[in-house]
């Protein structure tokens, strides 16, 4: 006689929360370990990151420290599997003044050097960087208004180019400043939007290096990108440009 075959009944609720709790464990191992999805909330990172960018940071580019964990949770003591940032990389770090905010920018300052800014010109070990002026960028203010920003080409040394913005030309508040020297463990953060940035050369003198406990991961590539100013609705406010660009 041929035999029926019984089908297995479905696992039920049981089931579906054994999924649901390896899908958290997953996702936060994935988080934790390797990458962490931040957006962009506002314009200091210009040009090189948008309000509305959303983007992927490795956390395994400086190894780890409490802060890779979830809510900062105490359980690795300094840095573990460490590696050391490159001038001008672009990184996520909690804020030393309060580790409970996440701030972007461009490492401009190792440990050992010394960072000024005389009559808006940068200056490392007492160095004039590069820089080379380009087309104009097109920023828009907050009344939806298109104005033309001076924009350049930066040459830090070791090589590498980014886009910074002065909007201010040489003149903005924070385009003299004193000598900052960097110290061991530390680095001076800049934003590529040089006149409408809160970074190293802001902040309060002991909160002026962020420790390199303090770093999340390195900016990587954009998933999403999205004018924010616009319904969440409108596709059209898409920068389809800008999907799965990578962060210089």
């Amino acid at each position: 006689m041929e035999k029926l075959v019984q089908k297995k009944k479905p696992g039920g609720l049981f089931d579906t929360l054994k999924t649901v709790f390896w899908a958290i464990v997953i996702a936060l191992l994935v988080r934790t370990f390797a990458y962490e999805p931040f957006n962009i909330p506002s314009g200091s990172m210009i040009p090189t990151l948008l309000v509305g960018d959303y983007l992927f940071v490795s956390k395994y580019s400086y190894g780890y420290s409490k802060h890779s964990l979830p809510f900062s949770l105490p359980l690795i003591p300094g840095r573990i599997l460490s590696s050391e940032p490159k001038r001008g990389d672009v990184i996520v770090f909690k804020l030393p003044a309060d580790p409970s905010q996440d701030y972007i920018k461009r490492v401009i300052g190792l440990p050992g050097d010394t960072v000024q800014v005389k009559q808006g010109r940068l200056y490392i070990n007492n160095e004039m960087v590069q820089r080379e002026r380009i087309e104009d960028y097109i920023l828009t203010d907050g009344t939806g208004q298109a104005i033309a920003v001076p924009q350049y080409l930066e040459t830090l040394p070791g090589g590498k180019v980014h886009r910074i913005l002065e909007i201010f030309g040489d003149q903005g508040p924070a385009d003299n400043t004193d000598p900052f020297t960097v110290p061991e463990g530390h680095y001076f953060m800049m934003g590529d939007n040089r006149d409408n940035s809160a970074d190293s050369r802001a902040f309060p003198a002991r909160f002026r290096f962020v420790p390199f406990e303090n770093l999340v991961g390195r900016a990587e590539f954009l998933f999403y990108s999205k004018d924010s100013s616009q319904p969440i609705y409108d596709l059209g406010s898409i920068r389809f440009d800008r999907l799965f660009k990578g962060v210089n």
